[in-house]
This record gives structure tokens, sequence and C-alpha cells, in this order.
């Protein structure tokens, strides 16, 4: 019995998380689907980065993850702030 409060506090805990989807954007790698080639010499589980422009005509970058059926998953976008003032 002393083991099973803390499950449910951890279930409890992760009952109120919700996944977040990532969906492509034109310009993502996978926006129209799956590319035809694939990255047969990337290890499984490894990501990458990918710069576009985004919808509202932001630079932003994209974290993709490989697979183990060696496909892409679109883990995360970011939009890249650049700090003017900073500028010569």
């Amino acid at each position: 019995m002393k083991n099973v409060a803390p499950i449910m506090l951890v279930a409890f805990a992760l009952s109120g998380c919700s996944a977040t989807t990532v969906e492509p954007i034109p310009g993502s790698i996978t926006y129209s689907g799956q590319p035809q080639s694939r990255l047969a010499k990337a290890p499984v589980g490894s990501t990458f980065t990918h710069r576009l422009i985004d919808q509202n005509g932001r630079r932003a970058e994209e974290t993709y993850l490989i697979l183990p059926d060696r496909s892409l998953k679109l883990i995360s976008r970011r939009t890249i702030e650049f700090d003017l003032s900073r500028q010569r």
C-alpha cells in the first residue's frame, strides 16, 4: 500500500499533461508528407535542425527526430529573434 500513493501521485500529475504536436508548415521538410529520400546513414534517434521562413515571414528553426523506420518526426519549431542593437 505504501507504493500505491507515489504511483497515484505520478499518474495524477501526468494526466494533466497534454502532448502538443508541431504541425508542418510551408517550408517544413515534412509539409507535403515524408521526403522520398531517407537518411540511411543517420543514427536512429538522432536529431537535426532545418531553418526556414515561417508563415509570418519570420526566420524559424525546426528540429526533426529520425524514427526507426527512417521517417522524420517534427518535434519542435522556434522563431529566431535577432537583436538589431548589436549589429553595426
